[in-house]
């Protein structure tokens, strides 16, 4: 039952769902002597970096320069395929957590790594967990001192960019940090959605200017929701619908 679950949830051969019961159980260990998540997400790196070498996955950076180490920001990217995940993190080197769906945390091994790790369970139709959650991403930022990745679409998109939820943007000035459009193109040719076969191809990560929340007022997420999605539409190279 348990191996049947996760792999649904990894979708792909045996040899990636031992990593993750390998990488998953030595990040648990780690959790012991590092409450802080850090030891946790050195080692999610090294599972992520498995996988898209197993899965034949070339990745290209683009602008990485702009972000600098040890800053915290709300990475902001658009979400085609449950690749994208490993892809940032075994390529954008900042102390970073996600939201994810609450699904996952029940899952042994990984459930325990994803809450040890800091990383932050995802209540949908409930604006007013959603509200909370938010909250403690933002309280994240700032005492914590790390970055958070969000997927603003709100799921995986099978074609044009989707409609911003506004999450991000509110994170973003409530968190008094930068908020990084960020744009993956290629993953998913990798991974496509509804299939099980995972494919090599070249991806891409086209990282924005971040942008400044400094002295925003959260009455100004609607307009900073705005700009982050034309900007990761003009990332990936695609015309706003």
């Amino acid at each position: 039952m348990f191996l049947s679950r996760l792999r649904a949830y990894f979708l792909i051969d045996p040899l990636i769902v031992l990593a993750t019961l390998v990488f998953g159980t030595i990040s648990m260990a780690a959790s012991v002597f590092d409450s802080s998540g850090r030891t946790q997400h050195s080692i999610a790196r090294v599972w992520a970096r498995f996988l898209l070498l197993v899965s034949g996955v070339t990745v290209r950076v683009e602008g990485l320069e702009k972000l600098t180490p040890g800053a915290s920001y709300v990475l902001v990217a658009n979400h085609r395929s449950y690749m994208d995940t490993p892809v940032v993190l075994s390529y954008i080197p900042l102390q970073f957590r996600f939201f994810a769906k609450q699904g996952l945390f029940r899952i042994p091994l990984l459930g325990g790594h994803l809450r040890r790790a800091g990383h932050i369970p995802v209540v949908r139709d409930n604006p007013r967990a959603s509200l909370k959650t938010l909250s403690e991403g933002a309280r994240l930022v700032r005492e914590r001192g790390v970055s958070l990745l969000l997927f603003p679409e709100g799921g995986r998109s099978p074609a044009q960019l989707r409609d911003f939820k506004e999450g991000a943007a509110y994170l973003a000035i409530k968190a008094g940090a930068p908020a990084v459009p960020i744009g993956i193109l290629g993953t998913r040719k990798v991974l496509p959605i509804g299939s099980l076969d995972v494919r090599p191809h070249a991806v891409t990560v086209r990282i924005g200017d971040p942008i400044s929340t400094k002295g925003l007022k959260l009455d100004a997420r609607t307009d900073l929701n705005h700009i982050l999605r034309r900007q990761v539409a003009e990332l990936m190279g695609e015309p706003l619908g």
